[in-house]
């Protein structure tokens, strides 16, 4: 799970509930974001490391796109602003 906090600094914590039916492994992470919203990713395989595998590229996808849509949506730094001639 430290993998994951490269991708958001914000993360405060991790709540991992494992499950396990029959041949299915089950793994589901709820991520606790300060000042935002938890974020939610679930991971299935043969075996819990490959179910867990799952859900940490899951969630660092998911952080990557938030981080990106922050960064990409703020008005752009007065020294990069319009030109005048």
């Amino acid at each position: 799970m430290t993998k994951i906090g490269k991708y958001d600094l914000r993360v405060a914590g991790a709540d991992v509930v494992f499950e396990e039916e029959k041949r299915t492994r089950r793994v589901e992470v709820i991520l606790s974001v300060n000042g935002g919203e938890p974020v939610v990713a679930h991971g299935e395989g043969e075996e819990f490391r490959t179910a867990l595998d799952k859900v940490v590229d899951r969630l660092s996808r998911i952080l990557k796109r938030q981080r990106a849509q922050v960064t990409n949506h703020q008005a752009p730094k007065h020294s990069e602003g319009v030109v005048s001639d």
